[in-house]
């Protein structure tokens, strides 16, 4: 048991509670690399080469339900398979950046659904080794996506050093704001210190939300609100119910003359509109903003899943990109459960198709616990190794499985 840690989540709290209360915090420095590489070529239609058995010519045992996946005992089972696999086989990827971050969102989640501590020892060891310190840059959403795992920590230990480094960079870039917040234009300089990129309102406003609640000062909570808006006003097709990975899509087309709507991108959004919203008082005067928004997109994604569960990389031409695709996948099945769970969307309606997906997710988990499927690292649909695992892709399943499961226990 992990001492002086109480098991469970709570992200709420009234408006008038959130007052100023800053401190005079170090400065740091701006940011000089980048990690995500943003620029890629047009989105093409793949030729797809790996045969239906995932499996075939990797090594791997091809995938076969060995528990209930739907029970709530299997759902346990096979989040403790992926989690586990993914904690004994690290990869080469930056720990303080948001490949790594979001597994350990999806460790947390899971963490916190037990009480033995076995999972929140490996977070709190994590957070200890990285002396609780984001990515070097300052401005980047990518390395402010760490800080949600950090805040998580502080509300079970309430360690105030588990959040100091977190608020020392946000009060930095609150009281430096980065310049011209509406220019979003991703072909111009500056874009990587705004949430000019789709991918951003899941990596940072959720945090900024959390820091609210954590500190009881409004101005974290209020600065994000603001951001996000801008962000949606521009990335956001307000007719479609998607939004575009960045503004160099907007002119893009799929090869069926669709526009270019990125699985994973929106499963971004989803996931962050879920993350915000659980984190805001319920009288925030934006709330109702932040659930029709919700829905809206909600509604859209339960039209586009595929028959056998998951959505397809391009969301609007499935055709051109035939490959499951466990990431994006993921992040709707966690967001639409979440909805559900929390009261935004009908029970009747939305249970089946969660269901359907979590089913088809448990499938892309191999007999060891790796999750496969996963598209790699990029910004637009293309195909690729169907056999493909990143920590993203075991995060965004550990976070579908963390809210399938509260699903399922109800009675």
């Amino acid at each position: 048991m992990l001492a002086g840690l109480t098991v469970g989540t709570a992200c709420s709290s009234s408006y008038q509670d959130l007052h100023p209360n800053e401190s005079p915090f170090r400065k740091r420095p701006a940011p000089t690399t980048e990690s995500e590489q943003p620029v890629q070529t047009s989105p093409t239609q793949p030729t797809p080469t790996q045969p239906a058995n995932p499996a075939v010519g990797s090594g791997e045992t091809t995938p076969t339900p060995v528990v209930d996946k739907s029970s709530p005992t299997g759902i346990l089972e096979l989040m403790h398979r992926a989690a586990d696999w993914q904690l004994a086989n690290p990869t080469n990827d930056d720990k303080k950046g948001w490949i790594y971050s979001v597994f350990y969102d999806g460790v947390m989640a899971l963490g916190r659904m037990e009480s033995n501590g076995k999972y929140l020892e490996a977070m709190l060891a994590e957070g200890t080794s990285n002396h609780w310190q984001l990515g070097s840059r300052a401005y980047h959403a990518d390395d402010h996506a760490l800080a949600q795992m950090y805040l998580e920590m502080y509300e079970l230990k309430n360690d105030p050093d588990m959040i100091k480094p977190t608020q020392q960079n946000f009060n930095y870039v609150f009281d430096f704001p980065a310049s011209n917040p509406t220019e979003l234009d991703f072909a111009k300089s500056g874009r990587d210190d705004k949430w000019s990129w789709c991918d951003a309102l899941f990596m940072d406003p959720p945090a900024w939300a959390r820091l609210s609640k954590a500190t009881g000062d409004a101005k974290y909570l209020d600065s994000a609100n603001t951001r996000w808006w801008i962000t949606s006003q521009y990335l956001y097709d307000s007719k479609a119910h998607l939004f575009y990975r960045d503004s160099t899509f907007f002119s893009k087309r799929e090869p069926n003359g669709e526009k270019v709507f990125w699985a994973r991108g929106n499963g971004w959004v989803l996931a962050g509109l879920a993350r915000v919203i659980d984190c805001l008082p319920k009288d925030y005067p934006d709330r109702t903003k932040y659930e029709k928004q919700f829905k809206d997109m909600a509604e859209k994604i339960k039209s586009l899943q595929q028959v056998d569960g998951l959505w397809r990389a391009g969301l609007l031409d499935p055709a051109s990109y035939p490959d499951k695709e466990s990431s994006g996948s993921g992040l709707f099945t966690y967001a639409l459960a979440w909805g559900i769970n929390n009261g935004l969307l009908d029970r009747a309606q939305f249970t089946p198709v969660v269901m359907k997906a979590w089913e088809a997710l448990a499938d892309c988990e191999l007999p060891n616990g790796k999750v496969i499927h996963v598209q790699p690292v990029g910004t637009l649909p293309i195909g690729f190794d169907s056999n493909s695992s990143r920590p993203y892709g075991v995060g965004a399943f550990l976070l579908a499985g963390s809210e399938v499961y509260k699903l399922v226990s109800i009675k």
